[in-house]
């Protein structure tokens, strides 16, 4: 079944509003971002939120894909963070003296 077609007026600045009940079902409120798209077929308006999840889904299946863990992937972050603090400041990273 198709989507229900909504009329919306682009106004002086450009801006549109978008039906309260499509705000609602994308759970969309005052201050939230969305990346706007041009498409083929008209303008694509993806809540942000969505995107970062999306993409951090996919960082997690190329992981797990790989065989990372994410108690790995954290440790090997403190490892380069441990080595950039020697490295910089000539010191021991504080994460050691834990």
């Amino acid at each position: 079944m198709a989507a229900e077609l909504k009329l919306v007026r682009v106004q002086e600045k450009g801006q549109v509003t978008l039906p309260a009940d499509i705000r609602k079902q994308l759970g969309l409120k005052k201050g939230d971002l969305v990346a706007v798209e041009a498409t083929p077929d008209g303008v694509l308006i993806t809540p942000q939120a969505v995107l970062a999840l999306k993409a951090l889904d996919e960082m997690g299946a190329i992981l797990r894909a790989k065989g990372v863990t994410l108690d790995g992937w954290m440790e090997s972050g403190r490892a380069i963070r441990e080595e950039l603090v020697r490295e910089q400041y000539g010191l021991e990273s504080s994460d050691q003296h834990e």
